[in-house]
């Protein structure tokens, strides 16, 4: 793959995420009446660590970073999302956009993940 198409690709996921087409915003309404059974679990938290660490990390990030054309995960919307609808994109994925579904964790670990990502919420 040549440089400018790369260029392009990564021009064209910032103007994507950039306007709004971020997937947390594509869930479905129903989604974000899922409340996070997890939300105030301390050790929920570090366990959804360990699990971003080793299901997300190698694309979003260490620290949420974002890299290539996985966007960061460290910003005030993701804090602040309905955790059903980060659940949502969880189970569901978007492949055309490079998320893979991650349904094949059990539904408690998905909900520690959710709560690694909003721990400042």
């Amino acid at each position: 793959m040549t440089a400018s198409r790369i260029l392009l690709g990564a021009v064209i996921a910032a103007a994507i995420w950039g306007k709004g087409g971020s997937l947390v915003q594509q869930a479905p309404a129903s989604a974000s009446a899922h409340r996070n059974p997890m939300a105030e679990d301390t050790s929920a938290k570090m366990a959804g660590g360990k699990l971003y660490a080793r299901e997300c990390a190698s694309c979003h990030g260490a620290m949420g970073e974002g890299s290539g054309k996985a966007p960061p995960l460290a910003r005030p919307d993701i804090r602040r999302a309905a955790p059903g609808s980060l659940f949502w994109v969880l189970r569901n994925g978007a492949l055309r956009h490079g998320m893979p579904s991650f349904a094949h964790l059990p539904e408690a670990q998905r909900w520690q993940i959710v709560t690694f990502l909003q721990k400042d919420k």
